[in-house]
């Protein structure tokens, strides 16, 4: 196994096979968060809701992706890693037709929470294969790979939204994730191999949830690997739920071309998990996170000034949230990698709590920017920079080792 204090040289063949099934797997959040919101001005009209009520469901979304990783993580060290995802695409399935038959915005915000918990079974249980088959420098780079997957869903969904908003109504979006979601499913059914080792399964034999998440909550490093994950990771979330707000309605974008400027931020983070993955041949994952934490400081406050003081306008506030965005695809792999490698016998509630800490920071920055919201990109940014000043600090007093 290779040492993650050293570069690596990644093996010579990628299994892309697997890439595109875990990728898929993880998709399934992204794809159910981004799909819908260009129909969030219709949904409003169609449900007779505010907008704070339709943004809301944004909200519930991220609150139910983090609670039900915390479930899935210690089952898939217990359970095995096949159940758990299947039960969870099966979930997501229900939900998304419950979604697309609401008839209030109190039966879709619940629909949202109850799809969130399935989908976000691919998610958590995904790192734990993963770590299962892979040692630490080789998960940061098959998870950067993912991201071209992963990466899809931003680009490709508000586009494939719209597209289905225009040819039915805003029920549309959540019957293609319906469908999408038996695809998907169907898949991992015939495709995916248990990868639980028996160790895994002997140490989640001899202690509960609890003691897992404690033992695991325990670890300095670890902690600090997730926190300063989830809280870059942060800055995304609150992108995703105030872009529709900021780029439509402060910004004046029109709701054709919004799905193609919200996409292009997606390149950032694809291009950039990319260049992680070839960061990786060279340099340490810590080393690159390190470096990658100080380029999100510079640009979070250079973000900052500039909303603050409106020079610019949105022709300076648009470019330096690309250029943010753009360390997410360096400071996630790098995190989760670095995590894992701490307790790989706890690899599921390991990847729970990785789960859990990025969409609860992520719900949080969400719905505080949105409280603060004045009109313009200041409380977004100063938001951003919150978080990013969290996860710096996270990553050097906590995850980093101490000479």
């Amino acid at each position: 196994m290779t040492s993650a204090n050293a570069p690596h040289t990644p093996p010579a063949r990628t299994p892309w096979g697997l890439v595109i099934l875990l990728g898929s797997l993880t998709a399934m959040g992204p794809l159910a968060i981004d799909m819908y919101l260009p129909s969030l001005p219709a949904i409003g009209a169609a449900l007779k809701a505010e907008p704070s009520q339709t943004q809301a469901t944004v909200a519930a979304f991220l609150a139910g992706m983090a609670i039900g990783q915390l479930i899935y993580g210690p089952a898939s060290d217990r359970l095995g890693r096949r159940g758990p995802i299947l039960f969870g695409v099966a979930v997501f399935i229900l939900a998304s037709i419950g979604c697309a038959m609401a008839q209030t915005v109190d039966q879709l915000l619940l629909g949202r929470f109850v799809q969130a918990l399935g989908a976000c079974a691919g998610g958590v249980v995904v790192r734990a294969v993963v770590r299962d088959q892979f040692d630490h420098t080789d998960t940061a780079r098959i998870l950067s790979l993912m991201m071209l997957i992963m990466g899809l869903a931003p680009i490709l969904a508000p586009m494939l939204g719209g597209v289905l908003l225009g040819l039915g109504d805003w029920s549309w979006n959540f019957w293609f994730m319906a469908a999408t979601g038996v695809a998907i499913g169907t898949a991992a059914f015939l495709r995916l191999k248990e990868s639980r080792s028996e160790a895994t399964a002997l140490q989640a034999s001899r202690e509960n949830p609890l003691q897992s998440y404690l033992a695991v909550l325990r670890q300095r490093r670890l902690v600090g690997y997730a926190l300063c994950g989830a809280l870059n990771g942060a800055t995304l979330f609150t992108y995703i739920s105030a872009s529709p707000e900021l780029m439509m309605g402060t910004y004046g974008i029109p709701v054709a071309v919004f799905p193609f400027v919200f996409g292009l931020n997606a390149f950032a983070v694809i291009g950039s998990s990319q260049l992680n993955r070839l960061a990786l041949r060279r340099a340490t994952t810590d080393a690159v996170l390190a470096r990658a934490s100080n380029v999100a400081m510079a640009v979070g406050a250079l973000l900052a000034l500039a909303a603050v003081t409106g020079i610019g306008g949105m022709w300076t506030v648009l470019p330096l949230l690309f250029l943010l965005l753009g360390t997410y695809g360096f400071m996630q792999g790098n995190t989760t990698a670095g995590a894992l490698s701490v307790d790989p016998l706890r690899s599921g509630a390991t990847s729970a709590l990785l789960g859990a800490a990025s969409f609860a920071a992520g719900a949080l920055a969400a719905s505080l920017a949105g409280v603060l919201h004045d009109g313009t990109a200041r409380p977004v940014a100063l938001v951003m920079l919150a978080a990013l000043i969290g996860s710096a600090v996270s990553l050097r007093t906590l995850a980093l080792p101490r000479d």
